[in-house]
Parts: C-alpha cells; sequence; structure tokens
C-alpha cells in the first residue's frame, strides 16, 4: 500500500501563485506515474495534471503554461507549482499514483486552494 499526503492549499488573490506537494509513504517502491486532479464545488473530479516515472508532464489544456509538475523520486514527492491563478482553479487538489504492479491508483485525501480576491 501507498500513503499519499497533500500540503500547501489555501487562499490566494488572482494572478497569485501557490505550490502543492504531495508526499508517498509506505510501499512507495511501488509507485509509477503520479499526478494531480482536482474537484471545483458541484462538478466531478479532472485530471490536471500527470508526470511519468522518468519526469516526462502532461496537461490539462486549461492549465498549460500556468501549471508546472515536477517530482523528485528521491524525496518521493510530486509537487505542482500553480502560477497565474484564476477563480476557476479553486477546488479541492487531489495527488495519485499508479501501481507500477497492478495499475491499482492511490489518492491522497486532498487540499483545497481558493483563488479569490
Amino acid at each position: 500500500q501507498v500513503q499519499l499526503l497533500e500540503s500547501g492549499g489555501g487562499l490566494v488573490q488572482p494572478g497569485g501563485s501557490l505550490r502543492l506537494s504531495c508526499a508517498a509513504s509506505g510501499s512507495t517502491v511501488r509507485v509509477n506515474a503520479m499526478g494531480w486532479y482536482r474537484q471545483p464545488p458541484g462538478k466531478q473530479r479532472e485530471s490536471v495534471a500527470g508526470i511519468t516515472r522518468d519526469g516526462r508532464p502532461d496537461y490539462a489544456d486549461s492549465v498549460k503554461g500556468r501549471f508546472t509538475i515536477s517530482r523528485d523520486n528521491a524525496k518521493k514527492t510530486v509537487y505542482l507549482q500553480m502560477n497565474g491563478l484564476k477563480p476557476e482553479d479553486t477546488a479541492v487538489y487531489f495527488c495519485n499514483a499508479e501501481d507500477l504492479y497492478n495499475g491499482a491508483h492511490y489518492w491522497g485525501k486532498g487540499t483545497l486552494v481558493t483563488v479569490s480576491s
């Protein structure tokens, strides 16, 4: 089993920045790709960004050019640098990790990001 713990959420004004972190623990040798999802109020969860085990990123169109995903395998941590935040980025952000051996997905409990003036 893999446990994921997100941190870094909070309240920020439009145009501001935040950096989210997600630390993995437990059987971290099983961690393959990692990613960030978000669930805006009253909406479904959606993919934001993902990163492969060897560091190749991909992004949702809505965040390209504003968000950057990275990972530090030694620290077993994935990051999401969010710049140019907009009110529509308001959501609970969840960390996700894929199991290398069986394809299962692990989830963190989420961290709330609120973009408001």
